[in-house]
């Protein structure tokens, strides 16, 4: 396995995609998650990537305020396209709150795409949900937005 140290990411391992385990504050709690950049087995990254990662970080807080609405919306979206306004599932509650939707989710990973793909900085964040252990949830941020909310491979 191929290992490098990289001046911004950190210590990465390859493995079809650069990595690392490491934490992150996530609503106030420690939270492991892994760390992937897109990236060629050389280990030279765009510039774009770099300074999405670091806008991201450096927003990080605030983005956590922001993304809990659109992770609702997208939550009772869902639960009313399968019905489950109408009839009961165990796995799709009746959720009203951001607070409530947070306890849902827990924060996986976060990943930093190829920096040509938008003209934006690009950033996709993964979370294992309880109402679809499955598919997960995704999200993709442009410019530290929400783009894209849906299972985890929006975000990738």
């Amino acid at each position: 396995m191929t290992t490098i140290s990289d001046p911004v990411f950190g210590e990465l391992s390859y493995n079809y995609t650069w990595a690392r385990d490491t934490t992150i504050l996530f609503w106030g709690k420690e939270t492991e998650i892994v760390l992937m950049i897109d990236g060629e087995e050389n280990g030279k990254f765009d510039e774009e990537q770099y300074s999405a990662y670091q806008s991201f970080m450096q927003h990080w807080e605030q983005l956590q305020r922001s993304i809990l609405q659109p992770i609702l919306d997208y939550y009772q979206e869902k639960r009313h396209e399968l019905g489950y306004d109408i009839e009961q599932n165990e796995y799709y509650p009746l959720v009203e709150t951001t607070e409530q939707i947070l306890e849902m989710i827990t924060l996986e990973g976060i990943l930093v795409s190829y920096g040509d793909i938008y003209e934006e900085r690009d950033m996709g964040i993964l979370f294992h949900c309880t109402w679809d252990e499955e598919n997960g949830l995704g999200l993709r941020l442009l410019n530290e937005k929400v783009a894209n909310v849906g299972y985890q491979d929006v975000a990738i």
